[in-house]
């Protein structure tokens, strides 16, 4: 089997970082959005707080849902920035980067960041 000169490196987010950002971004998305349709007695402990947050602090969940997004994406072109310094200059690899790392944030780009590129000379 060949070796990956690592231009193409690409490794997917763990399943637990991928269910967990999605649900918490949905849940917030919900809770921002359509607040009327959320069954807080439902929720227990986290339908109280989140009743208590629309209800008392709607204008912070409202802009804060807006700087989530804004940091989600701030870490993606971050990513690319990541990749060139280490020499992932697959445009698919570079794709996959921005769009995981826009989608589940710091769990991506923590793997990015962790990545150790070969440091020897490429031989052709």
């Amino acid at each position: 089997m060949a070796r990956s000169d690592g231009c193409a490196y690409f490794r997917r987010a763990s399943l637990f970082w991928i269910v967990t950002v999605t649900l918490s971004m949905g849940y917030y998305t919900w809770v921002v959005f359509w607040p009327n349709q959320l069954p807080y007695e439902r929720l227990g402990p986290l339908g109280s707080l989140s009743k208590y947050l629309v209800g008392n602090h709607y204008p912070v969940m409202y802009y804060g849902w807006w700087l989530a997004w804004a940091v989600h994406l701030a870490e993606a072109l971050y990513s690319l920035k990541v990749c060139s310094n280490k020499g992932v200059d697959n445009m698919t690899a570079r794709g996959l980067w921005f769009l995981q790392t826009f989608l589940f944030g710091y769990a991506s780009l923590n793997l990015l960041l962790r990545y150790r590129p070969d440091p020897r000379p490429k031989r052709h």
